[in-house]
Order: C-alpha cells, then structure tokens, then sequence
C-alpha cells in the first residue's frame, strides 16, 4: 500500500496493526545515525510490488523510515520529519503515558469489517451464557420451575420419611431391649414390613431423580413434565408410607411408655442394690464390732457378691428385665441382712430376757401343777365323775411338759452361747409352746372346779342367759315379717327344746352339772349362728 495525497501514509498505525499486543516495534536507525550499519533496515531496498516469491510470508514487512515515500509538503526521503515543539511521532504518542488508550482506539478503529461483523454476531451469545436456554420466560422454562419444585417437595418427603424411620427404629429398639411378649415381636415384625416399603418408595424417589437432569440447558417440556409427573407421583408415595409409619408409631404407645418406664427403673434400681450391699456390710461390721460373729449374716452377704458382679456387667449382657429383676432381689435381701445386723444386738439382749423369763415360768408351773391334785379330790369328793374324769391326768402330763420345757431351755441357752440365733429362737418358741399348753391343763382344773361350784349354787344365772339370747333371735327372725323364714325358725325351736331338757337334768341327788354348762354353751352358739346368717341375708350388722 503507497501513500497518495488523498489518502496519507500512517506508518505509526500500520505498524501498530501488524505488531502483536500492540506494542511497539524498535524504531530502526536513520542514515545520519552513525551507528546504523550496512544490515540496518535503513539500507534495506524495499521489496517490489506483486506476487511474493513462493514461500515468501504474506505479511508484508514494516517499511524503514528512511525509505517511505515523503509526504506532501517536500520533506525528503533521507532525513525526517522535523516536529513542531510539544508534538511527536505518533509512536511518541503510542508509548506515552496515553499509549494503551490511543491503542485500543486505533485496534478498534482498524479491525477489517468482517472482523467487525463477527463480534456483533458472537459478542450477544457470549453474554447469554451460551446454550438455548430460554432466561425471559416461556413454556420450557414453565416447565422447569414446575418440576424442579416437584423435586424439592419429593426431597422434603423424602428427608421427613428418613427422620421419622430413625425415630421409629430408636423405639422398636427400647421396646426389643425391654420386652419379649408377643406384642413387642409383632410390633417387630410391623417395622420390617414397613422398612421394606419404605426401601422401595425410596428406590422410586431416587430413580426418579436420577432420570432427569432438571439443570440442561436442552431441557425440553414434555421431559420436564414428564420428571414433574414422576417426582409427584414418588412425593405422594413417600407421604403415604409416612401417614402409616405415623400411624404404626402411635399404636406403639403402650409397648414404648412401659419399656421407657423398666428402662427408667434400671439405673435407680441397680444403683439402690449397690447402696443395700454396702449398708449391710457396714451394719455387719458395727455387728462384729460388738463382739457378735453373725457368722449366719456373713453368709447371706457372701451369697450376693455373684449377684453383684452380674449386675456389674450390665443390662446389656443379661438383658434389661432379668438385671432388674436381680437389682430388686440384691437389694431386698441385703437389706434384710442390714436390718438382721443392725437388730443382733437387740436380738442378744432379747434372748437373753426371753430365757429368764420362760425359767421363771417353768418354775412357776412347776408349784402350780402341784396343786392340781387338790383340785381333783375336792371336784371327785363333791361332783359326778362325769365332772372331773378328764382331768385325771393332768398333774402328771404338767410334771411331764415342764420337765421337757427345761430341757429345750437348756438348749436354748447353748445355742444362745454359741451366737446361733436362729436355732436360739426356734428353741425358745418351742419351749413356750410347752409351758403354754401346761398352763391351760393347769388352769383347767381350777376353772372347772369354780364354774362347777357357781352353777351348783344357782342355775339359773344360766338359764336366763341362755333363754334371753334365743328370745333375741325370735325377735330378729320375726322383724318385717308376720311368719319366720324356716331356715330361722326351725333351729331356734330346736334350742329352746335343748335348753328344756338340759333343766331337767339338773333334777335328781347328783346332777350332771358340766352336762348342764356346755350343753347350755353349745345351745348359744346354735342361736348366734342363726343371728349372723340372718343379718347377712338382710345386709345389716345391728
């Protein structure tokens, strides 16, 4: 390209256009540069016009100053332009402070046109992003936002049917720990089924989501309705497993309040049986302390320590019901030997009180049976031998039973020596046993000779009472009523005939008086028996 008159010659910019990165090429050395040398460009020729030799490259070279053209206005080829003061080159104005600007501008301005018009055509596509995706709305975008919020629901339902299938496991869990009933199986059994539907509408929900890439910019509208249809249909399927889980849980109620409760239970109980253990090897050794073995208490003790060691192990090598089964028995029992040790001492000093007492009484009875004879000649010099033939033998069988009390109280006290309090005890209840039964022989024989003496002297003490106790009954029977009931009426009047002839037994020179008195005793309990049937038939207790 030549410089003419109408078009000037800018080598500045051609430059400018041909240098990569617009920066500027060295400025080539003018003639009068003493330093320029024969290779300079300066003393370059400038290739010729036309077809480049083959191989040659099409660019053509930056022509040297020294050999463009002059410009119009006389300046010569051999020297350069002068510049007016303040002003330069347009290279000067490239390189200057102001140079990238000038750059861009001039870049800009001298890009070819089909240059020009390939960035009108990709500069809107790149800003876009790229792709077909629709940003200003329409149907396929529509399409999208419904499926993609069908998505995030069928997410939500999914997460909410995980959390409650966590919760739910937690508490068939407890249940399992605590209770082996068939109710806790079949409650078992129920979450397995309901796991295995909650796996398959979760193999639903996340197919569903992997087939279907919601984010492509290609994303057509019948693919993004047909995801909206699919992650609804999942989304109703995972909210129904959830109402049922929601439904299962709540009939679990019962099973989970109980296995909560054992399970609240299990740690105060086995802690209450480590506190039971110790008090009573503390009681035990205050007990020793006193001077007493208790050899019988530290055995019972020895034989919770398994016990111990078993709870040590926990609930969850045993089970929850079995250790707290074994807490409330270790704890029971050694609080039994606590409150055994912590009484020994009381216990000693009660033995020793009871083995004085029962001597005393035995010596008692002794001088008592003594006198049973006495009472037996008076009651055979003065009474039938219908009177007294029962209590023949009860002087002798006294002497008996007092001599065998001694004897078990001898035991007593050995056994008392011996610290062995248990057979101490058995001994002395055996003992008062005996004098207790001697005691009533004894006291028999007088009693039966008073009672005997009274109804001798004046029957008619219990002829009265007799009679007034039936006349009683009568008049209960006859209450509301204008005829007895005959389950009433019947033995009331068989009482009043036994009562007539128990009178006349009394007639004659030697009455059978303890005839008399029981058969008057048997005839007042015949009448209280009709009285208290009577007054349960009628629901009174007048």
């Amino acid at each position: 390209m030549t410089a003419t008159p109408s078009q000037p010659y800018t080598p500045t910019a051609r430059q400018t256009l041909h240098t990569p990165h617009f920066v500027d090429p060295p400025r080539p050395p003018t003639p009068t540069d003493p330093h320029a040398g024969p290779d300079s460009p300066a003393h370059r020729p400038v290739p010729p016009a036309g077809p480049s030799a083959p191989g040659a490259s099409r660019t053509p070279a930056p022509v040297p100053r020294a050999a463009r053209p002059a410009a119009p206005g006389g300046a010569t080829s051999g020297r350069p332009r002068p510049t007016a003061p303040g002003t330069g080159h347009a290279s000067d104005h490239v390189s200057g402070t102001g140079g990238s600007a000038v750059r861009r501008f001039l870049s800009s301005a001298l890009l070819p046109l089909p240059l020009l018009a390939l960035a009108a055509v990709t500069l809107p596509a790149a800003f876009s992003g790229g792709g077909n995706r629709r940003w200003f709305g329409g149907r396929g975008e529509g399409q999208r936002a419904e499926a993609q919020a069908a998505k995030d629901a069928a997410a939500a339902a999914f997460y909410e049917l995980d959390s409650a299938q966590r919760d739910l496991r937690i508490s068939i869990e407890t249940i399992t720990a605590v209770d082996d009933s068939p109710p806790a199986r079949g409650a078992v059994s129920g979450f397995t089924d309901l796991s295995a539907r909650i796996d398959e509408v979760s193999h639903q929900y996340i197919a569903a989501v992997d087939a279907h890439d919601l984010d492509r910019d290609d994303l057509e509208a019948s693919t993004a309705s047909r995801a909206r249809a699919e992650l609804t249909q999942a989304r109703d399927a995972l909210n129904k497993v959830k109402d049922d889980l929601d439904r299962f849980t709540q009939g679990l109620g019962p099973l989970l309040d109980k296995a909560e409760t054992q399970l609240a239970r299990l740690a105060p109980a086995v802690e209450r049986a480590r506190q039971s253990l110790l008090a009573a090897s503390n009681a035990l050794d205050a007990t020793r302390a006193a001077g007493l073995r208790a050899d019988d208490l530290a055995a019972r003790l020895a034989a919770l320590a398994p016990e111990l060691t078993r709870l040590n192990q926990g609930a969850g090598r045993h089970g929850v019901p079995e250790t707290l089964q074994r807490a409330e028995h270790v704890a029971r029992d050694a609080e039994a030997v606590r409150a055994e040790a912590e009484r020994l001492p009381e216990r000693a000093a009660e033995t020793d009180r009871r083995l004085v007492s029962l001597r005393t009484r035995a010596q008692a009875l002794t001088t008592r049976a003594e006198q049973v004879e006495p009472i037996l000649s008076e009651l055979r010099r003065r009474f039938t031998i219908a009177c007294w033939q029962d209590l023949q033998q009860v002087p002798e069988q006294a002497a008996a039973t007092v001599r065998q009390a001694e004897a078990k109280l001898a035991e007593a006290q050995a056994a008392r020596d011996a610290q062995r309090w248990p057979d101490a005890t058995s001994l002395l209840s055996t003992v008062r046993a005996l004098l207790n039964s001697t005691d009533e022989a004894v006291s028999a024989a007088g009693n039966r000779l008073q009672r005997l003496n009274a109804v001798a002297k004046d029957p008619q003490d219990e002829i009265d009472r007799t009679r007034f106790a039936i006349r009683d009954a009568q008049r209960l029977a006859m209450a509301d009523r204008h005829t007895p009931d005959p389950r009433h009426a019947r033995p009331l009047d068989e009482s009043v005939r036994r009562l007539e002839l128990a009178i006349a037994t009394l007639e004659g020179r030697h009455p059978d008086y303890w005839h008399f008195l029981t058969e008057l005793e048997a005839v007042r309990q015949t009448v209280a028996t009709v009285v208290s049937r009577i007054r349960e038939e009628r629901g009174t207790t007048a």
